[in-house]
């Protein structure tokens, strides 16, 4: 059985989602799909110029997964760029925010996915140092992923100074 994919973190979500050739009729255009995380890889190495092992730490995955990613939006581009295809930008297993979490039984804390903080609020999540289910959603100054979309907005931890929102 194959392992399930694992979330990779995104920073930006574009504001366009196609690129057109201008030249042609649109119903008639070949098109490329580049996934969400595939444009952060782009953007990440190429636009922000970080090293690979920069860029996978901060998409939360390994530096080979990072690469391959990275190679299969530059072949989806590439194609698009020579052969004059649609880039359509959407799709992708990706996450937007990641979130401070505590125990405050054991005080072990950790960054947890936006898609668990569900289970995190209403309790059917366990500590993993501990298994207690006594946990809370944190803000601090280094890790501002949670942003807006925080299940504890307005609880624990205002969000107004985490700057943009999405």
């Amino acid at each position: 059985m194959a392992r399930p994919t694992k979330w990779r973190r995104i920073d930006h979500v574009p504001a366009i989602q196609y690129f057109i050739p201008s030249e042609k009729n649109v119903e008639e255009i070949p098109q490329n799909t580049l996934k969400l995380e595939e444009l952060e890889a782009i953007r990440l190495k190429d636009l922000e110029g970080l090293e690979q092992s920069q860029c996978a730490e901060k998409m939360g995955v390994s530096r080979p997964t990072f690469q391959r990613i990275l190679l299969a939006a530059r072949e989806k581009i590439a194609d698009s760029l020579v052969n004059g295809k649609m880039i359509r930008i959407e799709g992708g297993h990706f996450t937007l925010n990641i979130c401070p979490a505590k125990c405050l039984d054991c005080n072990y804390e950790w960054t947890e996915r936006y898609e668990n903080l569900d289970a995190v609020v209403s309790g059917k999540f366990e500590c993993p140092a501990c298994g207690s289910g006594n946990i809370a959603c944190v803000q601090s100054e280094r890790t501002m992923f949670c942003k807006r979309h925080c299940h504890q907005h307005g609880r624990r931890h205002s969000h107004s100074r985490h700057g943009r929102g999405i």
